[in-house]
């Protein structure tokens, strides 16, 4: 097969990957100016949990975001190429594996788990590395291995190629794995802007802890109270700060109690309650692996009942613009995701300038984050 054809093959494969993700309905300002009416009057009479939903594979979330996923898998030791042993890959989908059998998946990866060279246009991805390391690559010519509390945030815009890849570092023993990845919306008139990828390192995101330490909250994305995240990327969504977008890993032992501080009106505000068994919200008791949407413009009382319990927040003023969204591609109009087709099936998005499409870093564990403009950011593993 060509190499040409491979990437076709690949593209196939990665869309039938995203397959629970549709084109949403295309509507007229007018409709959108009636509906948002309809909505603002609806919850001025609602409480202060709005809905609550469960989740699945893929987290639904509100404009200005796409969606989420956490990644959680328990990968075996690592052989000399990084990935599991080969015997172990027996009755998995290699190429896309997204059954979790015995605790691990291995995506898109063949030898390597994760997600080969593969093409965004029109939107960004916000990738929050709680556990492992994940090694970066794109066809602008930038790298980097982050993980264990880092944060990187790629604005695909015009299109670019990437490769996410989870190499199984240690040879000895397991190498477990938890990150989330967010992807958050691009306006209209940042759809085609030049493509930017930026690092937080874990030391420059701030944390602080609440109820005599029981309560440990990070600012991931943008600002909280007086905590201020490092600033988004130039053309983001997230760089106005009128548009409030904040991300906050909340961790609680038991028997605390975190009161949310209350946000401007007319923000898209959702809590993932994604591990432990004993939430309340307001008194209300939160279902394990459950989204709730909150009112913004009120302060939230949250419990933890018993154990221990963690949420990711999204928070963003909605963008309110058409979305059509296929595969890797997020456009304003199908015949824009038309165009980004035609464009990486002729362009490659400038091409893929390493030897492979599951490029991983050598064996030392160290951070480090290389820009295609030749800056270097190292760090300790």
């Amino acid at each position: 097969m060509s190499k040409r054809n491979d990437r076709r093959a690949f593209l196939g494969k990665f869309i039938a990957g995203l397959s629970g993700i549709v084109a949403l309905p295309l509507l007229t300002r007018a409709e959108e100016k009636e509906a948002e009416s309809n909505n603002q009057t609806k919850e001025k009479d609602m409480k202060k949990i709005k809905k609550i939903r469960p989740l699945s594979f893929q987290w639904e979330t509100s404009d200005p975001f796409l969606f989420c996923v956490h990644h959680e898998d328990n990968f075996p030791n690592g052989n000399e190429n990084f990935g599991p042993d080969q015997s172990l890959l027996s009755g998995r989908n290699t190429g896309s594996d997204f059954i979790l059998k015995d605790g691990w998946r291995m995506y898109h990866g063949s030898k390597v788990p994760g997600f080969p060279g593969h093409p965004h246009r029109g939107f960004e991805t916000i990738t929050v590395v709680r556990n492992g390391l994940v090694d970066h690559a794109d066809s602008t010519g930038a790298s980097g291995r982050y993980g264990n509390g880092d944060v990187q945030w790629m604005t695909a815009g015009k299109g670019v190629q990437h490769s996410e890849m989870f190499p199984l570092l240690n040879k000895n023993e397991r190498n477990p794995l938890e990150l989330f990845q967010i992807w958050l919306n691009l306006p209209r008139k940042s759809k085609m802007v030049e493509p930017h990828f930026k690092m937080f390192w874990s030391e420059s995101i701030p944390v602080f802890q609440s109820d005599n330490d029981k309560v440990k909250v990070e600012v991931l994305v943008g600002k909280y109270d007086t905590y201020s995240a490092p600033a988004a990327p130039p053309d983001s969504w997230a760089s106005d700060p009128n548009n409030d977008v904040c991300i906050l890993n909340i961790h609680m032992e038991e028997g605390s109690e975190f009161e949310l501080k209350a946000t401007n009106d007319g923000i898209n505000r959702t809590l993932f309650f994604y591990e432990g068994t004993g939430l309340e919200i307001e008194d209300e008791t939160i279902p394990h692996y459950h989204a709730v949407e909150v009112q913004p413009d009120t302060d939230l009382k949250i419990q933890s009942i018993s154990g221990i319990n963690k949420l990711l927040m999204l928070q963003g003023r909605p963008i309110n613009e058409p979305v059509v969204q296929h595969g890797p591609f997020v456009m304003n109009t199908r015949a824009e995701i038309h165009e980004a087709f035609e464009d990486y099936h002729s362009t490659q998005f400038g091409g893929w300038p390493w030897e492979s499409y599951d490029v991983v870093h050598g064996a030392k564990k160290i951070r480090f984050a290389k820009h295609s403009d030749g800056r270097e950011e190292i760090k300790e593993a």
